[in-house]
């Protein structure tokens, strides 16, 4: 089921603020490595939003419904012996959460890197908590190939880590 006005694009200058607002969630953080900054301000997003610009080819996106900006998703190519596969990564919005948004946006996205990229494995890594996550990766049809045990520190805490692929 494609959901037209869920759609992926370039980040632009203009969407700073509106990323800042979802990014500066708790929440967000809790389910992302630390690279992501806490608190996340509109100078943080300009930052980010310049870096994407750079990208060529494009590889970070603004997930939009309905017009409005309601997340984020990328992904990484690998490199070296790892080259044929590529790492994605996302997260929307608390308040545009439970529109099916982030399933389409990775649907969209696993389109993109199949056209775009020349690999055979797409791969999520999600902390154990996160099920949420796990079900937009089961409903486009990823399976779970392993869990690595106690290899993520999040806010001090030990936990398990989910790897979650998708052979082409």
């Amino acid at each position: 089921m494609s959901m037209h006005n869920i759609s992926l694009r370039p980040w632009q200058r203009e969407d700073a603020q509106a990323l800042a607002a979802i990014a500066n969630d708790r929440n967000i953080f809790n389910n992302l490595r630390d690279h992501l900054p806490h608190p996340y301000t509109v100078m943080d997003a300009l930052q980010w939003i310049a870096h994407c610009k750079e990208q060529n080819p494009v590889i970070n996106f603004a997930v939009t419904y309905n017009g409005k900006v309601a997340g984020s998703i990328g992904c990484v190519p690998k490199t070296d012996v790892y080259r044929k596969s590529v790492e994605i990564g996302y997260f929307i919005g608390e308040q545009f959460k439970g529109n099916g948004i982030a399933t389409e946006a990775v649907r969209i996205l696993l389109e993109y890197v199949q056209h775009r990229f020349d690999v055979v494995r797409i791969y999520a890594e999600v902390f154990a908590h996160n099920k949420a996550s796990m079900r937009v990766l089961q409903k486009n049809n990823f399976y779970l190939e392993g869990i690595r045990r106690r290899s993520v520190v999040k806010n001090n805490v030990l936990m398990d880590d989910h790897i979650w692929v998708k052979l082409l």
